[in-house]
């Protein structure tokens, strides 16, 4: 009985001690900070020095504690104001500029939590998402700004920083649901995950969310550009990408900020570039931004991971054609090493791809004469032939607001090419090697809030070397383009508001090229080195409205280009871009620019480097080769809502400057005639229409694009003046879908375009022999068309897990499902037998891949 009644007391006693401490906390004393600071003062004989407006206003809870240091900690703990100690009696107290936040948002109905909220500091370049817990902290944030917090499905809220400074526990933000969300939508995502349309007008290929598309079992990055309508290859390749009826050379292709002179493997084949560590491809068809020099037709901007991950990450694969392996190594928080590397298996292993490959990449034997007959059955071909690429970048971090990254690209292409005569047995032989070196160093630096720079130097080096042993041996061609580059670069941003940025920046551009030719039998040397050197200072404003009702950019480019041996001049390029709502789910966009370029291509003679890389690069002299200069201007409108979407785009492209030896014209000797030349300076003019429809699901996208083109050459000097342009392809449809199914990914596509022009010879008297050697007399330029282009590609993908970490991929693709030969060019010679021979350049046939691909 006596052991109950003391238990019983001492759980009354427990519940009263614990009574009697909450009424103590709920009573706690509080006083104006003042005050007690001259409490503070008498009770332990120290001295504080302070500005008034600093600790004005703000009332505190008497800390309990007897100890001047923790109670100094409990004062700095509920106000922020930082209090240091001057010395053994003197303290200092002022009320931090910058302090540390941190908060959970939830939704305000179901109190979810809501991952993925971007949070934003107004008026900086500060901003992050919350976690999947909703949770997010912030550092040294001026006590005065204002936070944005920002969630699809819900409405943008703005809570000061001064609600959300550090205290016992972070406070919550409650975010409402927002019934219209799809009103504000100003980007889309299309055809597949990844693949989104900006509100600048540019396409972005997120290239680690990529999805599926038909024909690629596995993402390469220049082939999936061409799935946005306006930007095909008519011959096949990734380094004949022609953008709204552009030639490959007039696009600007970029590497981390590196002007890139070699694009594919395989002379055009495959892409040269790793997409694995590819992180972001950026396109843009108008509306350029003002950093941008060069490329009249087009931008395409590739670059790779720029953060750096605390664990390493990494990944290898083969298919029928090549191996690979990535990864990005973290030294420390602050240094990683990045690095992919890729070699082809064509020396040492003869697969179906390879095979087909070879076809497309080495022909030019289709060869037939006046009759249709076949001419060079009795030629036997053997060729030995490998790539490889190397890449890496070093990521510094110096501190959170510097950052350096270092980073260097080697890419290579070797063909040994045997010929022999099985009639005569004679045999020539033939040596390509194409390489491209490059390295570039960027700076990003933010200064404040506000003001932030972006410092890029590279230095890129292109080179292609020939070399030809005929049968007599006796008789040696030796070829070469070189082109070296040199490039400094700054850019600064600052934000003048919420709404306003501003761009600026300077370019220095140096870019020499060097062509030779050597024949010993007879003897003839060719040596040609130009130098052009660009100075370019930019400036663009960029407005965006907090509701993005309105988005505009506007800028102005200055070039002084200057030919060390034949000219100097400056050229303004202004542009525009323009972003507006029309109504719900409806937006509108305006897009122009003036754009210019001193780097083409050109083709000499059809034989050049072996017939199989025949392109070579050449600056403008202003004599033969003008600079080439574009204006292009667009209006479309995009419609979004619920998974789907619908885009129309009109446009108007002008190219002066263009010379028909930058243009593909192969016939020989075509625009001779009584000039006695062939590099006659022309323009050429395109307008179109591109529409895209596309539905999504959850398991399932399927899209349809047109595209409809009208581009006409016009050349003074020709009879007509004006004719169609060798890319002049009126009708491009494309049908496609992907579709789902747990781990496995389908997808199937469908091509069509009508033929492109040709010129064929006249059918009377098609051979002029009072020439020698004889010529043709051909019909009108481009006066005939090439049968219609059907293409039909599947791929499949299916993914698995290996351990928790390592994740597998195993893919099939099948390209030209119907095995249709399709022809893609056609031109015409004449043969040391005097007859005319036709060639035919077809495209691939039936082609399955397959790949396997292991990620950790």
């Amino acid at each position: 009985m006596q052991g109950t009644l003391r238990s019983v007391c001492s759980i009354l006693m427990m519940v009263l001690i614990a009574l009697s401490n909450h009424l103590m906390a709920q009573d706690k004393p509080t006083l104006e900070l003042p005050t007690f600071i001259s409490q503070l003062e008498r009770r332990f004989e120290v001295k504080f020095s302070y500005v008034d407006t600093d600790i004005k206003g703000i009332e505190i809870e008497v800390p309990s504690s007897n100890q001047l240091q923790e109670i100094l900690n409990s004062l700095a703990q509920q106000t922020g104001i930082e209090i240091k100690q001057l010395n053994e009696r003197y303290y200092a107290l002022s009320r931090s500029k910058f302090v540390a936040i941190c908060a959970r948002v939830l939704d305000n109905f179901a109190k979810n939590t809501v991952p993925g909220a971007t949070v934003e500091v107004l008026g900086t370049e500060k901003a992050l998402i919350t976690d999947v817990e909703g949770n997010f902290k912030l550092e040294n944030v001026e006590r005065t700004a204002s936070l944005q917090i920002r969630y699809l499905g819900y409405t943008t809220k703005i809570v000061p920083v001064s609600d959300l400074i550090l205290e016992d526990e972070c406070p919550k933000i409650l975010l409402a649901e927002r019934r219209e969300a799809l009103n504000e939508v100003v980007v889309y995502e299309f055809l597949t995950k990844g693949i989104i349309r900006e509100t600048d007008g540019s396409i972005t290929l997120n290239t680690g969310e990529l999805g599926l598309l038909p024909g690629l079992a596995e993402p390469d990055v220049l082939f999936g550009v061409q799935a946005l309508p306006g930007i095909k290859s008519i011959d096949e390749t990734v380094s004949d990408i022609n953008i709204r009826g552009g030639t490959n050379d007039q696009n600007l292709i970029l590497w981390n900020g590196i002007k890139m002179y070699q694009s594919g493997h395989f002379f055009g084949l495959i892409s040269a570039f790793n997409p694995y560590l590819t992180e972001k491809v950026s396109i843009y068809k108008n509306g350029t931004p003002a950093q941008y020099g060069d490329g009249v037709s087009g931008v395409i901007s590739m670059e790779t991971k720029n953060t750096i991950e605390e664990q390493f990450f990494g990944g290898a694969g083969f298919n029928f054609i090549s191996g690979d392996v990535f990864g990005q190594l973290p030294v420390n928080e602050k240094l990683a090493f990045q690095f992919s590397a890729r070699r082809s298996t064509t020396d040492f292993l003869d697969t179906p791809v390879y095979g087909s490959f070879t076809d497309r990449a080495f022909q030019d034997t289709e060869i037939r004469n006046e009759q249709n007959q076949r001419i060079n059955e009795n030629l036997e071909q053997d060729e030995t032939f490998f790539f490889y690429d190397f890449s890496g970048k070093v990521l510094y971090d110096i501190n959170d607001y510097h950052r350096v990254r270092l980073s260097f690209i080697a890419i290579d292409n070797d063909l040994d090419f045997l010929e022999s005569d099985t009639d005569t047995n004679e045999t020539s032989r033939s040596f390509l090697d194409q390489t491209n070196l490059s390295a570039g160093l960027q700076w990003y630096a933010d200064w404040t809030n506000r003001f932030s720079t972006h410092a890029n130097i590279y230095f890129s080096k292109y080179d292609l070397d020939a070399q030809s042993f005929f049968p007599n041996q006796v008789q040696r061609l030796f070829q070469e383009n070189t082109v070296e580059e040199r490039q400094a670069k700054i850019t600064s941003s600052y934000k003048l508001s919420n709404s306003l940025n501003w761009i600026n920046g300077y370019q220095y551009i140096e870019t020499g090229i060097i062509n030779e030719a050597r024949v010993t039998e007879p003897n003839f040397n060719l040596n040609e080195k130009s130098v052009i050197r660009i100075q370019a200072p930019f400036t663009e404003i960029q407005y965006r409205a907090l509701d993005d009702s309105f988005i505009a950019h506007g800028g102005l480019r200055a070039n002084y280009i200057e030919n060390i041996d034949t000219f100097s001049q400056w050229l303004f390029e202004p542009r525009i871009n323009l972003n507006f709502r029309l109504a719900n789910y409806l937006r509108g966009q305006i897009l122009g620019e003036f754009k210019s370029q001193s780097t083409n291509q050109v083709i000499d003679l059809e034989q050049n480097f072996l017939g199989v890389e025949k392109r070579r690069w050449t600056l403008s002299n202003e004599e033969e080769l003008p600079l080439t200069k574009s204006k292009q201007g667009s209006i479309g409108v995009n419609y979004a809502k619920n998974q789907f979407y619908l885009g129309i785009e009109a446009f108007y492209k002008n190219v002066d400057g263009v010379s028909t030896r930058t243009q593909g014209f192969q016939n020989e000797n075509q625009f001779n005639g009584d000039l006695g030349r062939n590099d006659l300076i022309g323009s050429y003019e395109v307008k179109g229409v591109e529409f895209l429809i596309n539905q999504q699901g959850e398991n399932y996208s399927a899209w349809m694009s047109y595209t409809y083109n009208k581009n006409y050459y016009t050349y003074d000097s020709i009879v007509p003046s004006v004719f169609p342009n060798n890319l002049d392809v009126r009708h491009t449809l494309t049908l496609a879908g992907t579709y789902t199914i747990g781990n496995l990914k389908l997808g199937m596509g469908l091509n069509y375009r009508t033929g492109r022009p040709y010129t064929e010879p006249v059918e009377d008297s098609s051979l002029d022999t009072t020439f020698f050697p004889a010529r043709i007399n051909f019909k009108a330029p481009n006066s005939s068309r090439l049968p219609e282009y059907f293409r039909m590609d599947a791929s499949a993908t299916y993914g698995f897990s290996l351990s928790p970490r390592v994740k597998a991929k195993a893919g099939v693709s099948l390209l030209n499902l119907t095995d249709r030969t399709n022809i893609l060019n056609r031109y015409f010679r004449v043969s040391d037998e005097n007859e005319i021979e036709r060639v035919d350049n077809t495209s691939l046939g039936l082609t399955p891949n397959f790949n396997f691909r292991v990620t950790f």
